[in-house]
């Protein structure tokens, strides 16, 4: 296989890992799209030479018609840095939209991971590498189903067992399951396990 066809291969599963991972996290997304095969996305997305069109990739989804439940995905081209990640958040600003996820080719610069964290103060803007999203890790069959609770369902869990959140087993933000999930500092998942029976039963951890 040539290069070229390795990368689009691989921006072929990425892009299916972010559909996966948009409505895993309660986005309505398009069948068709998250069922695109291969050639049709050849055929979609590739421009010249076989070569991807990245800024035809770009996503937007919604959960309801509130611009707080709406988020943009960006897929830049090579090496990113401050000024890139700022002209994506003015873009998100302009439009309203508080949550974008960035899918980059390489780690981006130290400065923009800076950048990042600063803008975070504005807006919620996650960054993820390719390579990170060519498989969907929560496809693996060691991997429980998780559900990311609502304030109300939050405090209902609270009320019924009596117990502060910070009480509460802990992820980290960084586990890469709750980077798929998105999970913000102060939520509370519920992770769904099987035992030995394959009887099903109910963990919760706390982010942080």
């Amino acid at each position: 296989m040539s290069e070229v066809d390795d990368e689009i291969t691989r921006l072929f599963k990425v892009r299916r890992t972010v559909l996966q991972m948009l409505r895993d996290r309660g986005y309505s997304m398009e069948d068709s799209d998250l069922n695109l095969k291969r050639e049709e996305f050849v055929q979609k997305y590739c421009i010249a030479a076989n070569k991807i069109n990245k800024e035809a990739l770009f996503v937007q989804a919604n959960k309801g018609p509130n611009p707080d439940d709406k988020i943009y995905v960006f897929y830049p081209d090579g090496k990113v840095g401050v000024q890139v990640i700022k002209n994506f958040v003015m873009k998100m600003r302009d439009d309203k939209v508080h949550r974008g996820i960035i899918v980059v080719p390489l780690p981006i610069t130290a400065p923009a991971k800076h950048g990042v964290v600063e803008l975070n103060k504005v807006v919620t803007l996650e960054v993820f590498e390719e390579a990170e999203l060519v498989t969907n890790i929560t496809e693996h069959k060691l991997i429980n189903k998780y559900y990311v609770l609502d304030n109300e369902a939050k405090k209902e869990l609270l009320k019924k067992y009596t117990v502060q959140d910070t009480q509460l087993p802990r992820i980290l933000v960084s586990d890469p399951v709750a980077r798929y999930y998105g999970l913000k500092r102060g939520q509370v998942v519920k992770i769904r396990r099987s035992d030995v029976t394959s009887l099903d039963y109910y963990t919760y951890r706390y982010a942080v």
